[in-house]
């Protein structure tokens, strides 16, 4: 198994919340605890910036993915908006999550909860260079859909959208 070294720094002077870590020995995701004074309570399709009070010292190279945890968003209703978050290494401020409702009733959020996992990952920066065509390919342009969907929603799908 691969490790790199992330240096992490509190950025509120109590320290009472442990730092995030892995729950099994092949877990791929640390787990992120709220860091709030007091309980927030997300509406329906509520959604809020939910501090972590970390700040991360990512190595070049490495970015920091904010996924949600499927057992919160399976029980609560509760996700990570913008999934995946990404932390890029050269970001030095608190690590937040952008938490979302998307159940039917409202959700609480206490200190300490668990709300969301790290994921460490490398990054590969790429160049681009500009060219006026394309090699061609069998799929081609074809888009959403193309590669077993139906390319358009039905009625059930569409109802699920809304």
């Amino acid at each position: 198994m691969n490790a790199v070294t992330v240096q992490v720094r509190r950025v509120r002077a109590n320290a009472d919340l442990e730092l995030p870590r892995y729950q099994s020995e092949l877990a791929a995701g640390l787990d992120l605890r709220a860091d709030l004074d007091a309980s927030l309570t997300l509406a329906p399709l509520e959604r809020s910036m939910v501090p972590t009070g970390l700040a991360l010292e990512l190595p070049a190279g490495f970015e920091g993915q904010v996924r949600p945890r499927s057992g919160l968003a399976a029980r609560a209703g509760l996700t990570v908006l913008n999934a995946p978050g990404t932390i890029d290494a050269d970001y030095r401020g608190e690590v937040k999550v952008l938490l979302v409702n998307l159940s039917s009733q409202p959700v609480t959020v206490a200190r300490g909860d668990r709300i969301a996992q790290l994921v460490v990952a490398p990054v590969t920066q790429a160049t681009l260079v500009e060219v006026t065509s394309l090699s061609e390919t069998a799929r081609g342009s074809a888009g959403f859909g193309s590669t077993g969907g139906a390319g358009t929603l039905n009625v059930a799908e569409a109802s699920l959208l809304r």
